[in-house]
């Protein structure tokens, strides 16, 4: 581990959180923790930070419960006795795994945690392209009486790129909307799918048939990008796209064009390549495309699950326990700490 003395016991630990939701709707959540070690740090900006803000405040901090911050190589070697990153979410494709590992510092998640959250915000976006909720609401207030055509969803289409915990939360809300549901993922099998009641296909088959297209895929080396000049000439002619997962999944270049052709007839869009986006960006430019920013597990219930789990997986570590949900389980040479 990244450390220059004996570990600490937990009473005299320093934790760093940069969640910027962590405890808000919970007080006690933040009492628990600085009753639990010595001193607590937060993240007093207000938003995830960048690696080089986060470098100096890693001296002698024992346990990090990060947000979507830019966890780099060059923080995790500033931390001097850093022994926990506690991911506050699922993702963790902003910390160097690979530099954590070989450093013996424990990376964990909270699957599962804001499943939902996000599933409900996935059908919000799909209904408000299918009905211009936000093109309806910003010229009403405007004084005009447009009255725009939606689209229903009985009948049609809708693919997911990927069937992990979110897919199949949304999955489970599009029942009710009687609409065919098409689902890509090489990690599932066609009778997993059958029981989620699912059609399993291939993506080539998904784009071309689906109305709305969602993506809840993890980056990784297969899936960066993935959604180029060339999945968006194979989609079906005036689909909608959503993404509630990560930014780094679309190349936006190749969106601006699709939208501007009309080959995609709108998109709803929870997070950027860069975050928070210029504001000069071209994506925000276009009436049909929604955006958020990066809210997609900001619900009360989730984020207090997010909470407590990345809470408890940070002070576990800490007091030499297994981790419920750790992430590199390769740090251990031999047997984790009973």
């Amino acid at each position: 581990m990244n450390q220059s003395n004996k570990q600490n016991p937990i009473n005299q630990c320093r934790v760093l959180v940069t969640a910027t939701s962590f405890g808000k709707g919970t007080p006690e959540m933040k009492s628990f923790l600085e009753n639990s070690v010595g001193e607590v740090i937060y993240n007093t900006k207000g938003r995830p930070l960048q690696s080089a803000e986060l470098v100096p405040l890693m001296k002698d901090i024992d346990g990090f419960i990060a947000g979507l911050d830019d966890v780099n190589e060059s923080v995790i070697q500033a931390g001097n006795r850093l022994r926990v990153i506690a991911r506050y979410g699922v993702g963790v494709d902003r910390v160097d795994l690979e530099a954590a590992t070989r450093h013996k510092i424990i990376v964990t998640n909270t699957p599962g945690a804001n499943s939902v959250a996000v599933a409900e915000l996935t059908l919000g976006f799909i209904l408000g392209l299918a009905r211009n909720l936000c093109n309806a609401n910003e010229t009403t207030r405007a004084g005009e009486w447009q009255r725009f055509n939606g689209v229903g969803l009985r009948g049609k289409v809708v693919g997911l790129v990927g069937l992990g915990a979110i897919g199949r939360e949304v999955e489970l809300r599009l029942r009710g909307f009687n609409c065919r549901i098409l689902a890509s993922d090489p990690n599932v099998t066609a009778e997993q799918a059958s029981q989620y009641g699912v059609e399993l296909v291939s993506l080539d088959q998904l784009l071309a048939q689906s109305d709305f297209i969602s993506l809840h895929s993890p980056v990784l080396d297969s899936t960066k990008g993935m959604v180029n000049r060339e999945f968006l000439k194979s989609i079906k002619a005036g689909a909608y796209l959503i993404n509630t997962a990560r930014g780094e999944l679309i190349d936006e270049d190749a969106l601006v064009e699709a939208l501007q052709s009309g080959q995609l007839r709108g998109a709803a869009l929870d997070c950027f390549c860069k975050e928070p986006p210029p504001a000069d960006h071209p994506l925000l430019k276009f009436s049909q495309v929604i955006v958020t920013p990066h809210s997609g597990s900001h619900t009360d219930d989730a984020v207090d699950q997010m909470g407590w789990m990345a809470m408890q997986e940070c002070l576990a570590v800490l007091q030499n326990q297994p981790p419920r949900f750790i992430v590199n389980p390769q740090v251990y040479q031999d047997e984790p700490p009973q």
